[in-house]
């Protein structure tokens, strides 16, 4: 399977048409069609039913489309990464959750651009076990995660920041005057948690005795998506609180404190880009920087 096919069915993938495709890729129709066959034929699958009007992917076309992005992206950023300038340029691909951390980050890549002006930086946001599986799949070069984390095949850097979960309640809810909550206030309560497995193992080590107890009636991985969800009433939301306001909701602190801490993280055989090299090594003398002589 050659990556010049892989970018042909990309083309007909996106377009859902060979005319439009073959006149971006400067071919004949017949010959796109001709490769389309051939790939199909390599693989033994059909990749697209055509109907009336447009070319439409089959399940397995469905699935190739998302490994030939994978593939071309990767095959792309090596080409990239083989050609480095005199001066350190190139891209940084990070990923990270909806974090207060955040912020600190920003300021590590604010800073490290001020030295490097060439570098570009792509963010991917998402939970932590969907930037893990980008790392693995060498499409994220580093992730901002929330502990805990399985770090056996990570090399990891602790960020000196505390993220503190919260219950969002709506304005109007029985509890939105209480000064916190407890575990045993809960009991009884529909509840909506984050879908990270490691994440709700914490959270019922929070509930210790009543973790038997709770009823859990809805569980994602976008703050905001689930904030909505707490707004119309559907269950209270456990959250980590970030600075942002939602409206209809207030945020109450947990009692006692629940709090995770935050990594940078990579591959500990991956072979970098001297960008990504580079801002490694400085991230790394930034946070003792700032560890040593805190604000």
């Amino acid at each position: 399977m050659e990556l010049r096919a892989l970018r042909y069915f990309l083309a007909v993938a996106r377009e859902e048409n060979i005319t439009r495709a073959a006149a971006l890729l400067h071919m004949t129709q017949p010959t796109l069609s001709r490769q389309l066959m051939q790939l199909e034929e390599e693989l033994g699958v059909k990749l697209f039913r055509r109907s009336q009007h447009r070319i439409i992917l089959t399940d397995a076309g469905v699935l190739l489309r998302r490994r030939a992005q994978e593939i071309v992206g990767l095959a792309e950023r090596a080409a990239r990464e083989l050609h480095p300038a005199e001066e350190v340029s190139g891209e940084i691909s990070i990923g990270s959750g909806d974090l207060k951390s955040i912020s600190l980050l920003a300021d590590m890549l604010a800073e490290f651009h001020q030295a490097y002006p060439l570098v570009r930086y792509v963010i991917y946001s998402g939970n932590s076990d969907g930037i893990k599986e980008r790392i693995e799949q060498g499409l994220l070069d580093i992730g901002l995660l929330l502990e805990p984390v399985e770090i056996s095949k990570y090399e990891i850097l602790r960020l000196p920041v505390r993220e503190s979960w919260g219950l969002l309640v709506p304005e109007d809810s029985a509890f939105a005057d209480r000064k916190c909550v407890t575990p045993k206030d809960l009991v009884g309560q529909r509840l909506i948690l984050p879908t990270r497995e490691l994440m709700q193992q914490e959270m019922l080590r929070w509930f210790g005795p009543y973790a038997e107890q709770i009823q859990v009636v809805a569980s994602g991985n976008l703050p905001y998506n689930q904030a909505q969800l707490a707004r119309k009433g559907l269950g209270l939301y456990l959250a980590i609180e970030l600075d942002c306001a939602y409206e209809g909701l207030r945020m109450l602190p947990l009692s006692p404190p629940l709090e995770s801490s935050t990594v940078l993280a990579w591959k500990k055989t991956e072979s970098f880009s001297a960008a990504t090299a580079a801002f490694l090594g400085f991230a790394q003398k930034y946070i003792k920087r700032i560890s040593d002589h805190p604000l």
